[in-house]
């Protein structure tokens, strides 16, 4: 181990930053985090560091080093880009036992600082010994992920109870025991899903009985977004790994049921077009008996779990039941398939407004408010609309909108295998037939479809875009 680490209090005491660029900037921003009272020495500072200065969050000497800046200093960072300079302040901090990093030189600090986590008043610091700050960098961006920002929250919570688990068990053993089943059990899980007071709550029961209360199982209702993994929230991705059972649609794909825990079971609730493997019905009811049985159970659903996913009917179910449970967002097939198809759905110089509407309604109708749908300067997304897409156009054209209006198939949006679908009403139905393209697929109808030539971005394998600027409307 070639260096110790410590976690050092300097709220309130005296720093020294020798430098006033863009290096000095992210230790002074790292030093007035922690509470130093902060002093910049440097013939210059960037305009960051003014804006610090005119703020009052540190005193500036504007001038080159000199050894007696370093008096009476807590701690020493020296971010110059003169080897000589950053050389002498070392030597002198050094020489009087005084904390000194020098940025990028591990052989002239007597601290190094390293990449962290901030969950205050949880820290985790990560190291590499200064050899590869990037490597610590990585590591760091992979923990995130499995960390919550919630911890924060949830060791603030277990401190305002330490001294009364101590007071009521006593020996050492009995209160690790204690904490230990606290913080593998629900009440870590209710923080996390922003119920603190609930947590709370049980905490205090918990320690009126002198144990910790018993697991119960939960549903995790989770946005799997459009189809590329790495779309997904860090919240999504940590309850994938910790799930006991998963509950998955079609729509979600290969790569993302992949990041689920290697051992959970697996449930397929897929729908399709007059083909349900399971009814709504049945698949509420699934959930609950599974959490009934104390396991976490996943409900994975493609997209946002609250656009056209009927999460809304699962958790009426689940609260009717008193099933406890979490909601957690994922990007919706709309934004996520127009942004990667090039197609800003909201530009103002082309629309005022747009709408998200179902293809297909509960009872398979597609009896839409058309006059609504077709009005100028407004972007529609259809989703599900594939199988309905010729009366989506007859109508739209009907109720005012001109058959010229641009138009676009996203076909397996945001993943590999996406193309991209451009014509117009009049064409879109012959895009449908002639282009054997199959759902998921979503249209996008409005003059930001125009933009997708010069915006389009994303270059999956394969061919992307495919137009059939001379296709005729395939009538009935």
């Amino acid at each position: 181990m070639n260096f110790l680490p410590i976690f050092m209090n300097i709220k309130g005491q005296p720093c020294l930053v020798v430098g006033g660029g863009g290096v000095a900037v992210r230790k002074v921003m790292l030093l007035l985090r922690a509470g130093g009272e902060l002093t910049v020495v440097a013939p210059e500072l960037c305009d960051e560091l003014k804006r610090s200065q005119q703020a009052g969050d540190i005193s500036y000497i504007q001038r080159n080093f000199e050894p007696a800046d370093i008096d009476a200093k807590h701690i020493v960072i020296a971010a110059t880009d003169n080897e000589q300079v950053n050389v002498q302040v070392s030597t002198l901090c050094r020489a009087r036992g005084i904390p000194v990093n020098v940025v990028d030189n591990p052989k002239l600090c007597g601290f190094i600082m390293p990449s962290m986590i901030d969950r205050s008043p949880v820290q985790i610091a990560i190291s590499t010994g200064g050899t590869s700050p990037v490597l610590a960098r990585v590591l760091r961006a992979r923990l995130e992920t499995l960390i919550p920002s919630a911890y924060g929250r949830l060791a603030m919570l277990l401190d305002e109870f330490r001294g009364r688990v101590k007071a009521q068990f006593g020996a050492s053993n009995n209160i690790r025991r204690f904490w230990e089943q606290i913080l593998q059990g629900p009440i870590a899980d209710m923080v996390v899903a922003g119920k603190d007071g609930e947590a709370r709550q049980i905490l205090e029961m918990a320690l009126e009985q002198g144990e910790a209360p018993d697991n119960k199982g939960e549903v995790y209702l989770v946005g799997a977004g459009p189809g590329a993994p790495d779309l997904l929230t860090f919240r999504a991705l940590r309850l994938m790994q910790q799930a006991d059972v998963v509950v998955y649609d079609r729509l979600v794909t290969a790569p993302i049921l992949d990041l689920v825990r290697r051992d959970a079971e697996f449930i397929y609730a897929g729908k399709e077009k007059n083909k349900h493997t399971i009814p709504q019905e049945n698949i509420n009811s699934l959930l609950v008996r599974l959490a009934n049985e104390g396991k976490k159970v996943l409900r994975l659903k493609g997209g946002d779990p609250f656009i056209f996913g009927r999460g809304g009917e699962e958790i009426e179910t689940l609260m009717a039941e008193g099933v406890g449970f979490q909601v957690v967002p994922g990007i919706t097939a709309a934004s996520g398939c127009a942004s990667y198809a090039g197609i800003p759905l909201t530009h103002r110089d082309y629309v005022q407004s747009c709408i998200f509407v179902t293809g297909h309604l509960k009872d398979s109708s597609i009896n839409l408010n058309w006059s609504v749908l077709a009005q100028p300067k407004q972007t529609v997304v259809f989703y599900m609309g594939l199988h309905g897409v010729v009366r989506i156009c007859q109508q739209l054209i009907a109720h005012g909108l001109d058959s010229s209006t641009p138009a676009a198939l996203v076909e397996q949006g945001t993943t590999q295998n996406q193309k991209v679908h451009i014509g117009n009403l009049a064409t879109l139905p012959g895009l449908v037939v002639h282009g054997d393209i199959k759902p998921p697929t979503l249209i996008i109808v409005g003059e930001v479809v125009k933009l997708h030539e010069k915006l389009a971005w994303f270059e999956p394998a394969g061919e992307q875009v495919v137009e059939y600027p001379n296709l005729k409307n395939i009538k009935n």
